[in-house]
Formats: C-alpha cells, sequence, structure tokens
C-alpha cells in the first residue's frame, strides 16, 4: 500500500510541476511596487483585482455587455453601417451585408462578408470579402466577382483604427480610482 501511496505522489508532483500556472515567472521588481497596498492599488486601477459587496458599497448593479463590449464587432458594424446587413451573428463571428448599390451605377451592386478569426484587435484578425455584382441591362445576367484589392485593406484598417480607438475608451472608462478603507488599530 506505500508503494502505491509512493507512486501517487511522484505521479502527482509530475503533473502539478508541468502546469504552467505553477511555473515560476521571471518579473521585474520596477513593475510592482515594494509596498502592499500600492500594489493593490495599482492591481485594483487596472481592472486585475475584484473586492467582495464592491457592487454594493458603491450603489451599482451586476453590468453584462456582449458584442457591445467588443471592440472589433463594434468597430465593423460601425465601419459598414451605410450598408443594410443581411445577416450578424455575434457568437458565428460572421456580419454579411446585403447587396448594395449607391445611386451613381444602377447596374453594380456591392456585397461585404467580414468573418471574425479572433476577438484580439491585430492585423490577422478579420477574413474580409468583397464581393461584386455587375447585372447589364437584363437582369437574369448577372457576374458575381470576389474584389482582393485595395478596398479590402483599406476596410480592415479603417476597422482595426476604429476598434484600437473603442478599447482605448473602454480601458480609460473603466480604469477607477481604488479608495482604501483604513482599520483603525487598537491601541493597548
Amino acid at each position: 500500500m506505500k508503494f502505491l501511496n509512493i507512486i501517487f505522489l511522484i505521479f502527482s508532483l509530475a503533473i502539478l510541476s508541468s502546469c504552467q500556472a505553477l511555473k515560476y515567472k521571471k518579473v521585474s521588481a520596477k513593475d510592482y511596487p515594494p509596498d502592499p497596498k500600492e500594489r493593490i492599488k495599482k492591481n485594483m486601477e487596472e481592472g486585475r483585482g475584484f473586492r467582495l459587496m464592491d457592487t454594493i458599497r458603491n450603489n451599482k448593479s451586476a453590468k453584462f455587455d456582449f458584442a457591445s463590449s467588443n471592440p472589433l464587432w463594434r468597430a465593423s458594424l460601425d465601419t459598414i453601417s451605410f450598408m443594410p446587413l443581411m445577416s450578424a451573428n455575434y457568437s458565428g463571428g460572421i456580419i454579411i451585408t446585403d447587396w448594395y448599390s449607391d445611386n451613381s451605377d444602377k447596374n453594380e451592386s456591392v456585397k461585404i462578408s467580414i468573418r471574425f478569426l479572433t476577438n484580439e484587435i491585430r492585423s490577422d484578425a478579420l477574413e474580409i470579402k468583397l464581393f461584386i455584382k455587375q447585372c447589364p441591362v437584363s437582369i437574369n445576367n448577372c457576374k458575381i466577382t470576389e474584389n482582393t484589392g485595395s478596398v479590402i485593406k483599406e476596410l480592415n484598417k479603417s476597422i482595426l483604427k476604429k476598434a484600437a480607438i473603442y478599447e482605448k475608451e473602454f480601458k480609460n472608462k473603466n480604469k477607477r480610482k481604488y479608495i482604501t478603507t483604513e482599520v483603525p488599530s487598537e491601541k493597548n
């Protein structure tokens, strides 16, 4: 029985030592203040901590943000807001517009699909496709082609710029001042 306990202990230690969360990470002392109260204040202001009963003290109710808190999603919808949407599925990560035509050329219309590959704001986060439908005189003789030109790059660039601005605004809005509550010490 002792042998099985020793084997189990060795096996458990091997599994636990392979966990990334338990591995030692090198950190710089410059990034963390030496005073524990200052570290707590810094973590709370950056949103990396929480207080129990904080919502009751501040008289706030719980707030649930979904698609509106994703800066890439908001920026994409804002960028193509002039076009009618055919489908916008946040959980599926795709936005598809309907065929859109401005009044300059009635025989040509455009359709855009935006697929989200990640929620991070980076250059490869979106897969944008732009389709052009050209219908000469007869509506039955339409030709649909995919455009891979500079319009897609400009659209991607515009969405990423707006998303970066939204994310910065969101971080600034959620950054709050940490208020310490001192516990009076007992004097003998």
